[in-house]
């Protein structure tokens, strides 16, 4: 399997793990560690369910790749993630020490490395990674689109709904 089949390959495992956190009702992001071609941390945002601000899903699988390998230095690992990193989490990454972060969409809000800011190569920190953006990004963007308008439709039914109570 060639690089690019790889990064496919484990960007639908984050993929997958982004469903799961979908399927409860959590932001569909996941996040997917490789290291020596094994899979050691997979993870989905469970922000909603834990009702914690970190349990994003990059960082919750650092903390998985940390136990296994049993080291806080996650050097030799890629991190797959479906939505570009925020602050909280390039900030994790650099921590850890990723050396290689490969995500799907690109976060024109929140995203910290491309979109806001190049958290993950800025020269200034001790640490720099190299990235791979957009592998799978329209299945990654769309999951999420798909998301948020799902959202959108339910409140606007539950205004509806709660107007024609009041009439």
């Amino acid at each position: 399997m060639d690089a690019f089949e790889k990064d496919r390959f484990y960007m639908q495992m984050a993929i997958d793990e982004a469903m799961k956190a979908q399927a409860i009702g959590e932001v569909p992001i996941g996040a997917v560690i490789v290291y020596e071609d094994q899979v050691i941390a997979r993870a989905h945002n469970l922000r909603e369910t834990t009702q914690n601000a970190v349990t994003h899903a990059e960082l919750s699988a650092i903390q998985d790749a940390c136990k296994v390998i049993d080291s806080w230095r996650l050097e030799d690992t890629t991190l797959y993630v479906t939505l570009e990193p925020c602050p909280m989490c390039a900030g994790a990454i650099l921590q850890s020490r990723v050396p290689r972060v490969v995500y799907g969409a690109r976060d024109p809000k929140g995203g910290c490395v491309d979109s806001l800011y190049r958290l993950l190569n800025d020269p200034r920190f001790n640490h720099e990674c190299d990235i791979t953006e957009g592998v799978l990004g329209d299945e990654c963007g769309e999951m999420l689109t798909a998301f948020f308008r799902a959202i959108r439709e339910r409140k606007k039914k539950t205004k509806k709904a709660i107007a024609r109570n009041v009439e």
